[in-house]
């Protein structure tokens, strides 16, 4: 079976570079060479600009990417420095608390 339509699929690639060629062939006026170019140089220039705007598409996007991945790196560095700032207000708090617990317990003496 796979080989049954791997058989069926090489056909039709062969067929199709056949009618390619056919067509190329067909080709027998110098008129009908020029409508021949006309088209290729059309899909040539159409994929030329479809090229160039997906190019810019891209740019655009890496250029947003790196945006926000600045972003991210600065609110990084922010959540770094507040947990940083939260410890160091954690460690003030916990001395000052022993520091009134020492404090009761020498009243209490």
């Amino acid at each position: 079976s796979a080989q049954i339509a791997d058989l069926q699929q090489k056909l039709l690639d062969a067929d199709n570079g056949d009618r390619a060629k056919q067509r190329w062939d067909s080709i027998a006026t110098i008129l009908e060479a020029k409508c021949a170019l006309k088209y290729l140089l059309a899909e040539l220039v159409s994929s030329k600009v479809q090229e160039s705007k997906l190019q810019s598409s891209l740019e655009q996007s890496k250029a947003s990417c790196s945006d926000v991945q600045k972003m991210l790196m600065e609110e990084r560095n922010h959540s770094t420095e507040l947990e940083a700032e939260f410890q160091n207000q954690l460690v003030v708090q916990e001395q000052q608390h022993q520091e009134k617990v020492k404090h009761k317990l020498w009243k209490c003496w």
